[in-house]
This record gives C-alpha cells, structure tokens and sequence, in this order.
C-alpha cells in the first residue's frame, strides 16, 4: 500500500527537482549546498531571513500559500499562475502534467507549517516549511500520509513565481 505514496510524491518531487533522480538525504543535501538554495535543510535550526521588506514578505508568503492552496484544490489553472515558466528547478510542462495526473487520481491535502523565509534578494526568496502529506488515491480510498521538510525557491518574474523544490521526508 504504502507503494503508491512513494509513486506519487516521487512522480511530484522528480517533476518539481527535475533531474534530482538519487534523492538521497546527502545526495539531496549536495544539490542544495551546490545550487541555489542557501542553508542546510538538514539541520535542526531554521532562521529567518533579515532584510526582508515587510511589503516582499508578505507577498512571498501569500505565493506560498497560494502554491498550497492551488495543490490542495485541485485548481490547475491557479497551480499554473503560481509556477514558473523560466523555473531553474523543472521543465514547467513536464510537471504541469505530473501534477495534472496526482490531481486526477489522488486528494492530496498539504499543511505547511513553520513557514519561513530563509534567504532573500529582490530576484530570489526561498522559503522553508514543514510539510504534511496527507494523500488518498481515489479508486481504492487506500490512504498514506507523511512529512517532511521542504524549501520553495521563488523568483521575482512579474510575481513571485515557484522556481524549485527541495524536499526532504522524515520517512
């Protein structure tokens, strides 16, 4: 059973980290250090970026709730606003697709908690939670859930718009 909660967050985590095929914690961790996102996602401590302008936290916090959101009702064409286009992190398309296939046979519910902005530039946000899957696939009504943490790399393009996904389960 516990089989296709793996497919489904692997199917959204591989279209959301594109090309991040060995997920491993420390493999993951490498990507992370070596890319874009800037502090350990392993770690217990989570600090908050200083600089923010109070207006920018603001909307970066309302993109990540929107992106929550969008997933959490199945709103495709919301889900499409909130992405990148030019994402650094995914081919848009290919997850565009990915998620249109989770939306169709799965409800996945998503609750973010800790929500954090942990790096900050007027062209990039990135922003930390703790995150809870809760997911029932629709034909057999067979439920998981799990957590983890994840970092949401925004960048500033007409809005802030989803440009990467590094996640990390507990499980």
């Amino acid at each position: 059973m516990k089989k296709w909660l793996i497919a489904v967050l692997s199917i959204f985590v591989l279209a959301a980290c594109g090309d991040e095929k060995d997920a491993s914690p420390e493999k993951l961790q490498k990507t992370i250090d070596e890319g874009t996102v800037g502090f350990e996602i392993l770690g217990d401590s989570i600090q908050e970026a200083t600089g923010v302008p109070e207006e920018e936290k603001k909307n970066i916090i309302s993109a990540f709730d929107e992106y929550i959101k969008a997933f959490n009702e199945k709103d495709l064409e919301r889900y499409k606003n909130i992405i990148s286009k030019n994402a650094k992190g995914f081919n848009y398309e290919e997850d565009i697709q990915a998620v249109s296939a989770v939306f169709n046979q799965y409800d996945v519910k998503r609750t973010a908690e800790d929500i954090t902005i942990v790096n900050y530039s007027e062209e990039e946000a990135q922003v930390f939670s703790n995150l809870k899957t809760e997911t029932k696939e629709i034909k057999t009504g067979a439920e998981l859930s799990g957590v983890g943490r994840q970092v949401t790399v925004f960048m500033n393009e007409d809005g802030w718009k989803v440009s990467s996904i590094y996640y990390i389960g507990s499980e």
